[in-house]
């Protein structure tokens, strides 16, 4: 049983979402970590957002103890260049895609993980650099998901590593919408380290 309750925190550590703190923020950002912001279709009360933000992922996180199986991750490189490039992973009926351009540096390894909620009703996706911060210049991005509709997003330009917090993207540096989340033409400022969604799928309408 201990082993079993060691390995089930290890996949809560991995799967996206788990031990953001959740400060409340201003609209239209919603907070679990230092940013998170909702499509336009997702309005309705500051307070109201934040705190089901918070449970969404709170939700999630609690679900991937109890259900190692629903989740799964995949290293990749990003590879500078200035080329439009995509990483796609499938969980299940859901899918995640990771497209970007790059310049400068080297080749940088990231990672991708996904996961559902027990109840199957949550399905999240996560893209980052493992050790914190990335050193290329994006000159775009966009992270996509199918099967599923995204409830809150997050992306940063830094990643929490050796003890250093995410830094988030300024919100006018991205946008999102019912399954995308990507750069703003002229305003994202060319760092990027992680993104976040966390979206709702078609189960929860059943």
């Amino acid at each position: 049983m201990a082993a079993k309750a060691s390995q089930g925190k290890k996949e809560a550590a991995r799967l996206p979402g788990c031990g953001l703190s959740l400060p409340a923020r201003r609209s239209p950002t919603l907070s679990l970590g230092p940013k998170m912001a909702a499509p336009a279709s997702v309005c309705g009360g500051r307070l109201r957002r934040g705190l089901w933000s918070a449970a969404l992922l709170l939700r999630l996180c609690l679900s991937a103890v109890a259900a190692e199986e629903a989740s799964s991750s995949a290293e990749f490189d990003v590879r500078p260049g200035g080329m439009v490039h995509s990483f796609s992973k499938s969980l299940g009926d859901y899918s995640c895609t990771f497209t970007y351009a790059a310049q400068g540096g080297t080749n940088e390894q990231w990672q991708m993980s996904m996961g559902t909620s027990e109840d199957g009703l949550l399905f999240s996706c996560s893209v980052w650099r493992p050790q914190g911060k990335s050193y290329l210049f994006f000159t775009q991005f966009r992270a996509e998901v199918t099967g599923a509709q995204i409830e809150y997003a997050m992306a940063y330009s830094a990643a929490a590593s050796g003890g250093q917090s995410d830094v988030p993207l300024k919100e006018e540096e991205f946008e999102v919408s019912e399954t995308a989340v990507t750069h703003k033409e002229g305003k994202f400022r060319a760092e990027l380290s992680k993104l976040l969604i966390v979206a709702k799928t078609a189960h929860d309408e059943l």
